[in-house]
């Protein structure tokens, strides 16, 4: 690989991820008001959903630099940053209506099309470069889990 497409390729992946972790600057947890809500005991500590969420940033971050170091923005890969971008408006947005607007239905809808867009993500990734597809499973898997826990929040909380 250039020197030069290196160079771009780990400025895709820092700015990718400085831009997923905006949420947790933009929309703070309410740490009081999160804690009240009842919640079921499998539920991972924040600390944990914190660090997995961190390591999966990485793993988006990674996957968009492969992408943009094997492609460019050329048009082979132009579905993959369209989902990205769809799938990371999507991420903000669960921030957004769990924790400023309070809003448990809305962030659990939320966290659904997160899980649905990681998922088109991860194969459309699939056909253009694989080990980014690898790189965005534990991103799928976790979306759903974190849609299974968003909505049984919603209903022990309704």
């Amino acid at each position: 690989m250039r020197r030069e497409k290196f160079v771009t390729a780990v400025i895709v992946f820092l700015v990718t991820y400085a831009l997923f972790s905006l949420a947790g600057v933009l929309f703070p947890v309410d740490r009081e008001w999160y804690e009240s809500l009842n919640k079921p005991d499998w539920t991972p500590s924040g600390r944990l959903i914190g660090t997995i969420w961190s390591v999966l940033f990485a793993f988006i971050s990674l996957s968009a630099a492969l992408v943009y170091a094997t492609y460019d923005l050329r048009k082979a890969a132009a579905p993959f940053w369209i989902t990205l971008i769809i799938n990371y408006l999507f991420n903000q947005a669960f921030s957004y209506f769990q924790f400023t607007q309070k809003k448990l239905l809305a962030a659990a809808v939320d966290s659904f099309f997160v899980a649905i867009t990681a998922l088109v993500l991860a194969l459309i990734a699939r056909r253009i470069h694989k080990t980014t597809a690898i790189l965005l499973v534990p991103y799928v898997l976790w979306s759903f889990f974190a849609t299974y826990l968003a909505f049984t929040i919603y209903g022990m909380n309704h």
